[in-house]
């Protein structure tokens, strides 16, 4: 979490910073201090108090999960993801319930994704982490990483060796080499569970966008909420517009976050089997009811062969994707246009 995730994914149409529109009573406010990226609330409410108040409580919500899923900052009187992989292998940590929440769904994604996404990939990307930042902060020495160096750290990814004990709201890392990494869900996951306690509470309608993960809880009197797909390709552009009434669009791409070595970008979403970054396409735009399930899937079927990642899609209820290709052309799945904007 220590680098942005990416405040683009998939924009919200027309933002503006910490705004409310008097006449059409749109309002909106952006934070930048959660998931060490950007985070909009957006509603039509008619009094900006109040909205500044409701954006406030959705942001202290989400910064208590950025805080526990945090892998790189300790906290004081906080047991979080980084205190459980400073005890690999040491001892059973017990943690809130909201991490036992979210590893035990990173499983069930996992059986659900034949392992493209594995919260125990951490020892393979810290190193690629290393590496790509060391890149950044000096381009003409970039290098990358040894595959010596990255198979010795594939050998501690196995899921089965993050131990949960719900009783005891405990979790134990059996290998010490095992590091957690929930960069693949965190941000999805934390949005969804946010927007859930709202539906649940009666909220009118608003947008959340958490690192261009977007939730839209309920749709605007004048329709459903409008969010672009960018073109992975022109990052200034939208290649469709998406029409969101309780439901969730998230991006993953090669564009977002990358380093250059010799001339070629290598970006941050890593295929499994190669433990380089995959290549299979451009992006991939998932659309769904759960947010978390459609961070999730963004990942893995970025590290899947379209065509499988196709039949995955069309085997799941209520999941529709939109792929681009490295050659910039586009594969739906057969749901996906019905959603289209306008």
């Amino acid at each position: 979490m220590k680098k942005l995730f990416s405040a683009a994914i998939a924009a919200l149409l027309l933002l503006s910073l910490s705004a409310c529109a008097a006449k059409a009573r749109r309002c909106e406010t952006t934070y930048l201090d959660l998931f060490d990226t950007v985070t909009t609330v957006v509603a039509y409410r008619g009094d900006e108090t109040a909205f500044s108040q409701e954006a406030r409580a959705i942001h202290n919500e989400l910064l208590s999960y950025h805080r526990l899923y945090d892998i790189y900052n300790d906290y004081e009187g906080l047991n979080n993801l980084k205190t459980v992989n400073d005890n690999a292998g040491v001892a059973p940590v017990e943690v809130d319930e909201k991490i036992i929440g979210l590893l035990l769904r990173a499983k069930e994604l996992y059986a659900l994704t034949d392992g493209r996404m594995n919260i125990a990939m951490g020892s393979v990307l810290s190193v690629w982490h290393d590496y790509r930042e060391a890149g950044l902060s000096d381009p003409d020495s970039a290098q990358l990483p040894p595959m010596e160096l990255l198979e010795e750290a594939g050998e501690h990814t196995d899921l089965s060796d993050v131990i949960i004990d719900e009783e005891a709201s405990t979790v134990y890392l059996a290998d010490p080499e095992l590091r957690l990494d929930v960069g693949a869900i965190a941000k999805g996951y934390a949005a969804e569970q946010v927007c859930r306690s709202l539906e649940e509470n009666g909220s009118e309608p608003l947008l959340l966008s958490v690192g261009g993960n977007v939730r839209a809880v309920g749709a605007p009197e004048s329709g459903g909420w409008t969010i672009g797909v960018q073109d992975p390709h022109n990052t200034q552009a939208y290649l469709w517009t998406v029409s969101l009434d309780s439901a969730s669009l998230v991006t993953s791409g090669d564009y977002q976050r990358y380093y250059t070595v010799d001339g070629v970008n290598y970006h941050h979403i890593i295929d499994p089997d190669t433990l380089f970054p995959a290549a299979y396409c451009a992006s991939v735009t998932v659309l769904t009811t759960d947010s978390g399930l459609a961070d999730a899937l963004s990942t893995a079927l970025f590290t899947l062969p379209p065509e499988q990642g196709l039949a995955l899609t069309e085997s799941l209820e209520g999941v529709e994707c939109l792929w681009v290709l490295p050659d910039g052309s586009i594969l739906t799945s057969s749901g996906f246009p019905a959603n289209l904007a306008g």
